[in-house]
């Protein structure tokens, strides 16, 4: 199971979302920092196109945790990026870094995620891009 979440994490860290498609059931709930609740692979890809546009970010500092069962896990990690592109209701954009730390947490079933929840602290992001 810790197989899973590193090979959804090395594709991101990739850019490869395709990559971190195979690793979601196709029901994935995908619980967004600040956002509503996006369900399927369909609203999940459409999300990570979006990100694409608008961040360029690699994930360091990586740290796995699981339960015995494989059913649940949690990663920490900072978030390394540079702001892209505007992103709606958010400063502008023009090429700031930024340095964060997050989490995410996974249910898992068959080997497959079924929940992703991210969270990175939205003020802070806030006060590094407008600096």
């Amino acid at each position: 199971m810790n197989d899973t979440i590193a090979r959804y994490f090395n594709a991101f860290n990739a850019g490869d979302t395709d990559g971190m498609l195979a690793c979601l059931a196709d029901d994935v709930a995908h619980h967004v920092n600040e956002g509503n609740i996006r369900v399927g692979k369909e609203k999940f890809a459409d999300f990570c196109a979006h990100m694409s546009r608008c961040y360029r970010e690699e994930l360091t500092d990586m740290v796995i945790l699981a339960n015995t069962d494989a059913t649940r896990a949690a990663a920490e990690y900072t978030v390394n990026g540079t702001y892209l592109q505007t992103d709606e209701g958010l400063p502008e954009a023009h090429q700031q870094t930024y340095k964060l730390p997050a989490g995410s947490f996974f249910n898992l079933r068959d080997g497959l995620i079924t929940r992703v929840t991210t969270y990175y602290n939205l003020s802070d992001w806030i006060k590094q891009v407008s600096a």
